[in-house]
């Protein structure tokens, strides 16, 4: 029997220890795992890429948003002006038929019959009738121009007040996307300065270097061109400011909209509009000055330089640099 226990407590203890190994072999697995799994700093960095890309698409949206804020804020401003000189021109009428109407009252108290009658001078009676005739004609056209002057009055005022609920329309989505902006990027900053100094240093490595790439034979297609290459390449070092477009700080688009005006050409405001401001072409045929926006969503564009360079303002902390043209996917190319 204390045989018969031995064996049954060796079996037991082949038992256990087949389990222990069986433990052990599924935590060193787990262990082996681990380095294929992204650490949490890896995890940090992945996250702020994305805030910015949201950020850099938001920005654009509110870019569009100011910039047709803009548009109707001329817009009224027109009509208002135009409404002000309608009603000028209505209160003259007013008055003019005023005048005419006192005149007419004074000629024609009378019947016409009996003041034949009861004239001294038949002639002189007949002259003032015809001229009241064409008192008469005169005031039923000077009426008929009051009614088409208020009529048109009406439709402008209709069509101000229509412009002016779109402006507030417009600044509602100013403010919202600003604060979708605001909102991103601080949440942004707050990851980056939860990660280690040395790995919060690396991330930014790339965007301090400001190192000068080789250009040589990059040659743009126009003196146009040429003008906006060079003045993208003097704002390199300018500060990431979204929804700016110069000449201290830019976003994307404002640095593009700004480096072709030096040149004495207008771009849209947004990158979703610069993407076909102008003709598209390979990117293996890109030139000096060509835009280049990214993404499906075309929510970010540079200046492409020469030799496979672009300049343009990355994210906010990165200042205006040079990367390479397939630094983001989905690149297309169009020649202003």
């Amino acid at each position: 029997m204390g045989s018969h226990r031995r064996l049954v407590q060796t079996s037991g203890f082949n038992r256990g220890a087949g389990a222990a190994l069986g433990v052990l072999s599924a935590a060193a697995a787990a262990l082996g795992a681990v380095p294929a799994v992204a650490a949490p700093s890896d995890d940090t960095r992945a996250e702020v890429d994305r805030l910015y890309e949201e950020a850099e698409h938001a920005t654009e949206a509110y870019n569009k948003a100011d910039e047709r804020a803009d548009s109707l804020r001329e817009e009224v401003s027109t009509a208002q002006d135009g409404i002000a000189r309608q009603q000028e021109r209505i209160n003259s009428m007013r008055e003019a038929l005023g005048s005419l109407a006192g005149a007419q009252y004074r000629s024609g108290g009378l019947d016409p019959s009996l003041a034949l009658l009861f004239s001294d001078d038949p002639d002189e009676y007949l002259d003032k009738a015809a001229v009241l005739d064409r008192i008469s004609a005169h005031q039923a056209g000077e009426l008929k121009d009051l009614e088409v002057a208020m009529r048109e009055l009406a439709q402008e005022r209709s069509e101000a007040a229509f412009k002016l609920g779109e402006l507030e329309k417009s600044r509602k989505a100013v403010a919202s996307h600003k604060r979708t902006v605001e909102r991103k990027l601080a949440r942004a900053r707050e990851l980056l300065n939860s990660l280690p100094s040395d790995e919060r240093a690396a991330y930014d490595r790339a965007s301090r270097s400001g190192r000068l790439p080789d250009l040589s034979g990059a040659v743009a297609p126009s003196g146009r061109a040429a003008a906006a290459v060079a003045a993208a390449q003097s704002a390199i070092g300018m500060p990431y400011v979204w929804g700016a477009n110069g000449p201290t700080g830019f976003d994307c688009s404002g640095l593009m909209q700004w480096a072709y005006a030096q040149a004495g050409v207008s771009l849209p405001r947004t990158s979703q509009a610069q993407r076909y401001a102008g003709r598209q072409v390979p990117l293996s045929q890109a030139m000096p000055g060509d835009l280049v926006t990214y993404r499906g969503d075309a929510s970010h564009v540079g200046m492409y330089v020469g030799n496979g360079q672009v300049v343009h303002a990355p994210y906010p902390g990165a200042p205006v640099r040079y990367d390479p043209v397939g630094m983001m996917p989905g690149a297309t190319v169009t020649r202003p």
